[in-house]
């Protein structure tokens, strides 16, 4: 979000799912969407059998790779000079979109001079992507008439995550691939409503409709319609609470930081430092058998309101069954503790909820519940008589104009060495989801992946004395774990994968809590470890 509300001036998903199917080439980046957003892949994969051109850029071959008609498999953390490249590539070869640079952003000259100052024999050592298919992903791209691009978690969880997402901004905005139907930059989200939490102020600098809090006219219309004084400065984000110390109470909402975020060391220490803690969740997660307070929230089924998509589509959710237990939905537990903190709320309802985010919040502001009926509406959707909106920027950019960002290549916060010689990379599994809270319930999903298994090369696996199966000792400079090792040639020599979705195997022990100094995004992504086979005892 903070790297496209620069360039673009919004932090969503410029044009619709359905969209992808239409496009001439997509550009998939930082995802494996087969695993992690199949209804998103089966879009890609419609348009690849309709003739458009797939190009995928990740460090392992993931199923989507198979579809690609280039592949380039960069060192992680190397992003942003690839991409630097490829626009190289566009501009020596007159490929630049330059009616539409020229009328609808500002700041190109600035990235030209940049780019002409790239050394694309360097950037080819640093990726370790030979030149050639660096400029036949960039022909590839930049000659299509509508192109989009796909990214995810895999490219903004780096200490250079925000500067990576501006660099995707670039490459749209160098090719015109933004103001029209079929084109565009497209962040996947992780959950079915992440949209529609950070479009509800669920940031630490901004209020709904990502109104700033350093702003006093948006400060002060929110203190009148809550009736309170609201801080003039922002809040912390996430690894700032966890990592930065200070903080006393927490209140933990559907999340489970002692299992999903880095350096769980230290976010265990500052659990253990609280005054207190409350968690509302649907299970006892890690981080909920540490609380204080757990309220039982209730789950989709047994609950009505709206869920916000990635595509910025507001969508009706309705009660299928009456709460089970004690278990309440998340609205009374909190008008219920509003009330015992001394700011009490009055609403009778999430429909009432709405008719206050539509008058407080201009892109929800034509959208209420009797309008949500069928497929919903997307944002921005300022009155009662508009349509909603498929896709972003048609007439201009919601900044005015689209704002080129030069980028520069950081390399990651820990790189391999003697002690640690290989490279971690996190990420999900097709059968679980995100730290099991709900996936691990399940019996079918538990049948196909039980466990965490770390992904390593044959030539590094022979080197440890490995056999397929075995159980291995995973350290970094944080801490060690033990799991399984699934022997792959979907992974290069050097480096290696594993999920983070088991309590028993937490690799995110392992991992760094460097963060992206603008976003405060942790790099999950790349850290050195060292594999060890663990000599299992013969029956």
């Amino acid at each position: 979000m903070a790297g496209l509300a620069t360039t673009f001036g919004s932090g969503a998903m410029t044009n619709s799912i359905n969209e992808i199917e239409h496009s001439d080439a997509i550009l998939v980046t930082g995802s494996n969407t087969i695993k992690t957003h199949p209804q998103v892949a089966r879009r890609i994969l419609n348009a690849v059998d309709a003739g458009a051109k797939l190009i995928v850029i990740d460090p392992r071959r993931s199923p989507l790779t198979q579809h690609a008609h280039e592949h380039l498999a960069p060192h992680p953390g190397t992003d942003i000079p690839l991409l630097n490249a490829m626009m190289r590539v566009i501009l020596d070869e007159n490929l630049a979109a330059d009616a539409f640079i020229e009328m609808r952003t500002e700041n190109f000259f600035a990235l030209r001079d940049h780019l002409y100052r790239l050394d694309m024999d360097e950037a080819a050592a640093i990726t370790g992507v030979p030149k050639e298919r660096i400029a036949r992903a960039a022909r590839l791209y930049a000659r299509a008439y509508n192109a989009v691009i796909c990214y995810c978690l895999g490219m903004t969880q780096h200490i250079c995550g925000t500067d990576t997402v501006q660099t995707i901004a670039n490459l749209a905005m160098l090719t015109g691939n933004v103001e029209k139907e079929n084109t565009g930059v497209d962040p996947l989200r992780g959950q079915n409503n992440v949209q529609g939490a950070c479009d509800m102020g669920a940031l630490p600098t901004v209020y709904p409709g990502y109104q700033a809090v350093d702003d006093p006219v948006a400060r002060e219309k929110f203190a009148c319609a809550w009736q309170v004084e609201l801080p003039a400065a922002p809040g912390l984000t996430v690894t700032e609470m966890t990592h930065g110390g200070g903080v006393r109470g927490l209140f933990v909402v559907g999340e489970n930081p002692m299992l999903s975020d880095p350096g769980l060391n230290v976010v265990e220490r500052s659990f253990a430092g609280l005054d207190f803690l409350a968690v509302s969740d649907l299970f006892l997660t890690e981080t909920a058998r540490r609380a204080d307070v757990v309220f039982p929230a209730a789950s989709f089924a047994e609950k009505d309101g709206t869920f916000t998509n990635t595509e910025r589509r507001v969508q009706r959710i309705r009660k299928a069954i009456e709460p089970v237990g004690e278990s309440r939905p998340d609205l009374e537990i909190i008008i219920d503790l509003c009330h015992r903190l001394g700011a009490p709320m009055e609403y009778q309802g999430p429909a009432e909820v709405m008719e206050e985010i539509a008058l407080l919040t201009p892109i929800y502001g034509g959208i209420s519940y009797d309008r949500l009926e069928g497929w919903g509406l997307q944002w921005p959707c300022p009155d009662k008589s508009h349509p909603g909106t498929p896709f972003l920027h048609k007439y201009s950019f919601a900044r005015g104009r689209g704002h080129f960002v030069p980028t520069t290549y950081r390399p990651p916060s820990e790189v391999p060495d003697q002690d640690f010689p290989l490279t971690l990379i996190t990420g999900r599994r097709y059968h679980q989801y995100h730290t099991g809270t709900m996936s691990r319930k399940s019996d079918l999903f538990n049948r196909e992946c039980r466990q965490a298994k770390l992904e390593i090369n044959p030539q590094d696996a022979e080197k440890i004395g490995l056999r397929d199966g075995e159980r291995v000792r995973v350290l970094s400079r944080r801490g060690e774990i033990v799991t399984r090792a699934a022997i792959t040639s979907n992974i290069r020599a050097g480096e290696v994968f594993c999920s983070f979705h088991f309590a028993e195997s937490p690799i995110n022990r392992l991992t760094v809590a460097a963060v992206d100094p603008k976003a405060k995004c942790p790099e999950l992504k790349v850290c050195a470890v060292r594999v060890e086979a663990i000599q299992e005892e013969q029956p």
